[in-house]
């Protein structure tokens, strides 16, 4: 568990479900990802993919919640997707965030996001992060640039053109 002046970071747990399919199913917060909609099916899915990502890699993708108050904010970490993009991206771990929609613009993503950088450095140390952003989503360009990421070009990806960024 990590926590922030304002939030709490845990490992995705089964408890969670409901408020990762609340915000997966908003189709605000789907499209900020080049998404669909998630069904309850597959938010059941991307949830057991998160906590599978705890077991294998001992990193992953964490829980956030506001600390005063509990309430789920979202989903900040790092992991691997094996997306298919080939050697300069999917052998590094992805950093990703998403946000439920009352979240938005409160600065959480950022102060979550340093947090799990912080984290993961001391205890993996990578020697590259990546990251993979639809290239209609200004505000989490702006928050990959807040954790120091660049963009070292454009990619295929969910019949979109998303930017890809590395953080060395």
């Amino acid at each position: 568990m990590l926590e922030t002046e304002r939030l709490v970071l845990a490992a995705p747990s089964l408890t969670d479900v409901e408020d990762n399919y609340a915000m997966s199913s908003d189709p605000d917060v789907a499209q900020s990802i080049g998404a669909k909609p998630a069904t309850r099916e597959s938010a059941w899915t991307m949830l057991l993919r998160n906590i599978g990502h705890w077991s294998v890699f001992g990193y992953g993708i964490f829980t956030v919640r506001e600390k005063e108050n509990g309430r789920f904010v979202g989903q900040v970490g790092l992991a691997h997707f094996s997306r298919g993009l080939g050697e300069l991206f999917d052998p590094f771990p992805e950093a990703a965030w998403v946000l439920a929609t009352s979240s938005h613009g409160k600065g959480f993503a950022t102060e979550a996001g340093i947090a799990t950088h912080d984290w993961m450095m001391r205890q993996h140390r990578p020697t590259r992060t990546v990251c993979l952003i639809h290239p209609d989503n200004a505000g989490s360009v702006r928050i990959a640039t807040k954790l120091g990421y660049t963009s070292f070009g454009h990619t295929e990806y969910r019949d979109a053109s998303p930017i890809m960024f590395e953080r060395l």
